[in-house]
């Protein structure tokens, strides 16, 4: 479904429920091209906002209560949004209560709401739906009401939102590129200054192939807060603010004292860091085959060093090694299942799909699926 037919369907949807007409926002989700986990190290990542996303619907509800609607999933619920409380078991609602609880802590006093909202993001895909649904409803609500909050400041509710309703310590990258990114360029986004470089991305005859595994990472959330706490205190060991602040000499040099997982983990962080900066390069030169070569080396790290790919994964990215229309690929997100992205010429693209799918289904006896993404404009009313 198209943004155009989730739009009518958002409206639709509005109107029939709550006879009124809504104050509609698109955000989008978001690819990472390279730089996976680095964000909340303080260091790069290259991420671009993608066509596929999340239409919200949003007006002040008429009822002492508010109520909110997931079509894609058939869902509802009912509450007062004056005694906010996280929702056991029901992570959509605590992303949309999450941001709502951090606009009233900066002294807004919002009246009872009525939200729905739909997308065409898939599910665990890696693509951050989480994160375009809290954008799409801070920017509705900061939209409608005038708040005059920057975009920035959006950023940061919707990140607090994940971090403390629920509960997964993301970094900034996914919040970020769904709310500033540009059409046909990808954001080196530097994570410690939270600030931006416009990067133009011609692929020439290649184009971004998204595989999705449709491996449910259930291990994902845990892991990855896991992750995160291992990286804060191997910098704390090493008296740094965080891993971006350390080279490869430094972390070799105190490899002794570390934990030899610790060691392999800050390992992969720092050679990631370094790859961001090199791929930001071959992009501006147009050197596609270096590109490719550097996610092919950033898999590896996040197989044999970060360890959060998975079989499923690893498959996927050793069959695009050996396909000579693919110039790189490796998995993309928090790990454990989702999708692959790949760099493959745009004249094979039907055949590679066809030799995957076969292969896929055969190894795994399930089927993978594939995602033909563009870069797209950021988080914006309609």
């Amino acid at each position: 479904m198209k943004k155009k037919q989730l739009k009518t369907k958002v409206q639709n949807a509005f109107e029939s429920q709550f006879h009124q007409k809504p104050h509609l926002v698109f955000a989008p989700g978001r690819i990472n091209l390279i730089g996976e986990h680095t964000d909340y190290n303080e260091g790069y990542c290259l991420p671009a906002a993608v066509d596929k996303g999340i239409v919200l619907g949003l007006y002040p509800s008429e009822q002492d209560y508010s109520t909110f609607l997931a079509l894609d999933i058939n869902a509802q619920f009912n509450g007062d949004i004056q005694k906010i409380q996280p929702v056991k078991h029901e992570g959509w609602i605590n992303y949309i209560l999450g941001v709502i609880q951090q606009i009233q802590k900066r002294d807004v006093k919002l009246p009872q709401l009525n939200i729905v909202f739909a997308g065409n993001i898939p599910i665990g895909s890696g693509m951050s739906s989480s994160a375009a649904l809290a954008n799409s409803a801070v920017f509705a609500i900061n939209s409608y009401f005038s708040l005059g909050l920057s975009r920035k400041t959006i950023v940061e509710i919707a990140q607090q939102a994940e971090q403390q309703f629920a509960d997964v310590q993301c970094g900034i990258m996914d919040q970020y590129a769904s709310m500033f990114g540009e059409k046909d360029s990808a954001l080196w986004l530097d994570c410690r200054s939270v600030t931006h470089k416009v990067i133009p991305v011609n692929l020439k005859g290649y184009q971004i192939l998204l595989i999705n595994t449709n491996v449910k990472h259930n291990l994902a959330e845990s892991a990855y807060n896991k992750r995160r706490k291992v990286c804060e205190k191997v910098a704390r060991q090493l008296g740094v603010v965080a891993l971006r602040d350390l080279s490869l000499n430094d972390i070799n040099t105190s490899k002794k004292d570390l934990l030899e997982e610790d060691y392999l983990k800050a390992k992969y962080i720092i050679e990631e860091h370094h790859r961001v900066k090199e791929f930001v390069m071959a992009v501006e030169r147009g050197d596609l085959k270096h590109m490719g070569n550097l996610m092919f080396l950033s898999h590896a790290g996040l197989k044999q060093l970060y360890d959060v790919s998975c079989e499923a994964l690893d498959f996927l990215v050793d069959l695009a090694k050996h396909d000579q229309a693919v110039l790189g690929a490796r998995m993309m997100g928090g790990g454990f299942g989702g999708c692959t992205i790949n760099l493959i010429k745009k004249s094979a693209v039907r055949s590679f799909k066809t030799k995957v799918a076969t292969a896929y289904k055969r190894q795994f006896g399930k089927s993978c699926s594939f995602y033909n993404v563009k870069f797209s404009q950021g988080t914006h009313q309609l």
